[in-house]
């Protein structure tokens, strides 16, 4: 069964434009983290999750995922994020490895 979209020929303009403006306000909080001088932790998070922010809407929006079935938004979305814990469990083992050597080879 196909999802019905609210307007045949699409999502309203409208939407469109509300979304380029928080697109808009994303990218502007992006650079005010830079002008503001952030360092550290709080820096990288920040910046990480307005891309992740920006990247989910210009995908569900303007790609049209939102209005796409759950097996085919499952089909793009889970291979990134089995790639990102795939990544996160290198970081640990290199975090092992290198506390390991640090002990053992002196």
């Amino acid at each position: 069964m196909e999802p019905v979209l609210e307007h045949p020929h699409g999502p309203p303009i409208g939407l469109y434009l509300k979304v380029w403006g928080l697109l808009f306000v994303l990218s502007t909080l992006s650079y005010l983290v830079d002008f503001f001088h952030l360092q550290g932790q709080l820096r990288w998070t920040l910046i990480l999750a307005l891309m992740i922010a920006k990247a989910g809407l210009i995908v569900a929006i303007f790609m049209h995922l939102r209005w796409e079935r759950r097996a085919l938004i499952a089909v793009i979305l889970i291979p990134p994020l089995a790639l990102m814990v795939l990544v996160a469990m290198m970081f640990v083992e290199a975090d092992y490895t290198f506390l390991t050597r640090m002990a053992f080879f002196r």
